[in-house]
């Protein structure tokens, strides 16, 4: 019995993150968009404590790979898209277009899609093969508080063009590093070491809105210096 307990302990966290997801979800329809970024990050905090309890606790598992990515789906997939569809619920569309705002759920889509190709493919340690959807979610985070309020169609545009560029990117082939350091050294380690040192300053000059900035900085970096 013991052991059966421990061997379930990744997958409690793994529901932890989960039910995280779902309380981003209620406090997004509720129109409280910095409690559900706590809670994403939250989700965040658990979806990286739940691999780490695994290997300590050498309990991998097939249903606890599956459950991984049913529980980031909620809180990296559903939740920023729902925060992408309420910003746009704000727009003042032209009646021609008012049901543009139901675009925001590709974001939900193409993080499924993510996940899955995540799941049955074979990756290195030191990249990922597109953007991981936790950074999707934390960019979202960001954007909406940039824009919260706004309801002139122009920045619904912007929302619009950014959730396809996000979709894009999580179902992309091109290589983002990982931040797991394996040694310490600035040879092995010299792009993170630069995107650690440079993320404070977005929030310094920017508040909880530069989380934002932080994922196009990552992104830029990536791809300046990331090769298949």
């Amino acid at each position: 019995m013991p052991g059966r307990i421990i061997r379930n302990i990744p997958n409690l966290i793994t529901c932890c993150n989960l039910l995280s997801g779902c309380v981003a979800v209620v406090a997004t329809m509720n129109g409280n968009v910095q409690t559900a970024f706590i809670f994403i990050l939250a989700g965040a905090a658990f979806d990286f404590c739940d691999g780490l309890a695994a290997r300590l606790l050498h309990a991998y598992s097939p249903m606890g790979k599956e459950l991984d990515s049913l529980a980031d789906l909620i809180t990296f997939g559903l939740a920023p898209a729902l925060m992408c569809f309420k910003a746009l619920c704000n727009i003042e569309w032209p009646e021609a277009i008012r049901l543009i705002p139901y675009a925001a759920f590709i974001l939900a889509a193409a993080a499924a899609l993510r996940l899955a190709r995540f799941n049955i493919e074979t990756h290195p340690d030191t990249t990922f093969s597109g953007l991981a959807v936790p950074a999707n979610a934390i960019f979202w985070c960001g954007q909406i508080l940039w824009i919260q309020g706004a309801a002139e169609p122009f920045y619904g545009y912007i929302l619009i063009a950014e959730a396809v560029l996000f979709s894009l990117l999580m179902t992309s082939r091109i290589p983002m590093f990982s931040l797991k350091f394996h040694n310490l050294t600035w040879k092995d380690n010299s792009i993170r070491y630069i995107f650690l040192i440079v993320m404070p300053l977005f929030i310094i000059l920017s508040g909880i809105k530069g989380v934002a900035c932080i994922i196009l900085w990552y992104i830029i970096l990536s791809v300046l210096t990331c090769r298949k």
